[in-house]
């Protein structure tokens, strides 16, 4: 690490009487890569700055690819059989120039080169800082602009230009194109432009999800090695495994229970299955959001349904969501609620207690794109209010991902790699459909019919902001009629018997 450091001329040394500002100590971070199915991969060492201690005020945002942009970029590839690949940066943060004068200590272990206290005036971007990652963010998107790529209006780290889809998540890049050639044209001049990095080869893994290949139209994404880390940290690798992630009942707060007694951290694992239930595996969201909302005081109770939710992922822990190639381009979303499902669990004079739940999904051509499973923050007062409240809580999130992908077809060519459309001319694809499904009769017909009555009035300013957007040749937006046991969105409100969840889940992930 201190040998890359030196190499691309990071700092030079100078007396520390000279420094003007505060000279800022650094620590050193080792890490065990691996890869995510949990082989190991390298050691890795980073000298990181101290950036907590400096002072003054700094722009330090930086944006990283939305999930759901991962998820659409791996749908269009599949959709016209693009090649798809990753990228690494080496020592990504240190390749922007730092502007300001910033000094810290020399590494512990190292002496300086006179007699005199010596400190390092830095004159690149050390990670650690409080400017490093928008420093690096702005030097990379710079160089992929003059490369004419041009940002998602909702997502700025998706990037895209007629024969190109780039996702950024800090020095992790996925690319695809029509053919391999233009992928290494693009490689090849950020190389000339004086990045340092590192071909990754094919798309099969990126932040942490392994991406397989199953034959020619499909792709499962999986994280067996987190599952696989969640095992062994709660020492339950040989537990037996259940068939569904949690009991019919709801999960009550249990304020009288005994304390947790279990040593592992209640927090710490909380935060690994909530990454794990929004990227692959929408099937235990309901669940992880069951045992997040007691994070802060977790009873042995909350303990027990965490243990039941792993004891799950043990014996699915190989699975995740399939992605199938679309026959055609159409946006669905299910929305579904269930109403007040705590009353009854949590105390009566708790206000969650009488709170409904929201759980809506949304595929692009029968592609997983999000999830969600949360309660919701308003009480509502009948079945009707909190359907429709759920109805329009999915809508903030689909109408984003219409024009992201309404954006990506009139900026790049939808052909394969014979240079055909094979889902029609652009103009046609612009049409594709947006289809949200309702079970609910009573929250169908206000959105489609949009008559306000004495009962719903009350509901104006906060649900019925997207009434613009439903039945409008325009945007070709449709809510529709759904049964009830074809909803998709029913796993992520409740608690579900074994026949019911796996329905559920087949629908939605394939098996």
């Amino acid at each position: 690490e201190i040998s890359a450091l030196e190499k691309l001329n990071c700092w030079e040394e100078v007396p520390i009487e000279t420094a003007t500002t505060k000279v800022l100590p650094g620590t050193w971070v080792f890490k065990v890569k691996r890869a995510p199915d949990g082989t190991f991969k390298k050691f890795k060492a980073r000298y990181c700055i101290r950036g907590d201690l400096q002072e003054g005020e700094f722009e330090t945002y930086a944006p990283v690819v939305q999930f759901s942009s991962v998820c659409l970029f791996l749908a269009w590839s599949l959709l016209l059989r693009w090649y798809t690949c990753s990228i690494d940066f080496s020592n990504a943060f240190i390749q922007a120039e730092l502007k300001d004068d910033t000094y810290i200590h020399l590494p512990r272990g190292f002496q300086g080169s006179g007699t005199k206290k010596t400190c390092l005036k830095l004159k690149r971007s050390l990670y650690g800082l409080a400017v490093a990652p928008r420093l690096w963010y702005q030097h990379l998107w710079k160089a992929l602009k003059e490369l004419g790529l041009t940002a998602c209006k909702h997502d700025k780290c998706l990037l895209f230009r007629k024969d190109l889809i780039v996702i950024c998540y800090v020095d992790d890049l996925g690319i695809q194109a029509p053919k391999k050639e233009i992928v290494d044209e693009l490689i090849s001049q950020l190389r000339e432009k004086g990045f340092d990095l590192t071909f990754e080869g094919s798309f099969t893994e990126y932040l942490g999800i392994q991406y397989t290949k199953m034959g020619e139209n499909q792709v499962k994404m999986t994280q067996e090695g987190l599952i696989q880390k969640i095992l062994e940290a709660t020492g339950m690798e040989d537990c037996n495994s259940n068939r569904t992630p949690c009991t019919k009942e709801a999960l009550a707060s249990d304020d009288a229970g005994e304390p947790m007694e279990d040593a592992w951290n209640y927090r710490s694992f909380v935060g690994m299955l909530l990454y794990l239930s929004t990227n692959t595996r929408p099937d235990i969201a309901y669940a992880v959001s069951q045992v997040a909302r007691f994070s802060h005081n977790p009873k042995k109770s909350h303990a027990s349904a965490v243990k039941t939710l792993i004891r799950y992922l043990s014996g699915t822990k190989d699975q995740g969501v399939i992605f199938k190639r679309p026959e055609k381009l159409q946006l669905d979303c299910y929305a579904d609620a269930d109403f007040a499902g705590l009353y009854g669990r949590d105390p009566p004079e708790s206000p969650t207690s009488v709170k409904s739940r929201t759980g809506y999904i949304i595929s692009v051509g029968g592609c997983y794109i999000l999830c969600k499973s949360q309660l919701q923050s308003t009480i509502a007062l009948s079945t009707s209010e909190a359907e429709y409240g759920a109805l329009s809580q999915a809508m903030r999130a689909i109408i984003p991902i219409r024009e992201t992908l309404l954006e990506m077809i009139q900026s790049v060519d939808m052909v394969d790699s014979n240079n055909k459309w094979p889902f029609g001319s652009r103009d046609n694809l612009c049409s594709f459909k947006t289809v949200v499904h309702e079970d609910n009769s009573a929250a169908l017909s206000l959105a489609v019919n949009q008559k306000v009555t004495s009962r719903t009035k009350h509901w104006c300013v906060k649900f019925h902001f997207f009434w613009s957007y439903i039945n409008d040749e325009k945007n070709n937006t449709q809510c529709v009629k759904v049964d009830t046991k074809e909803q998709k969105a029913d796993y992520l409100t409740k608690g579900l018997t074994k026949d019911t969840f796996e329905h559920s889940r087949f629908l939605n992930q394939g098996w």
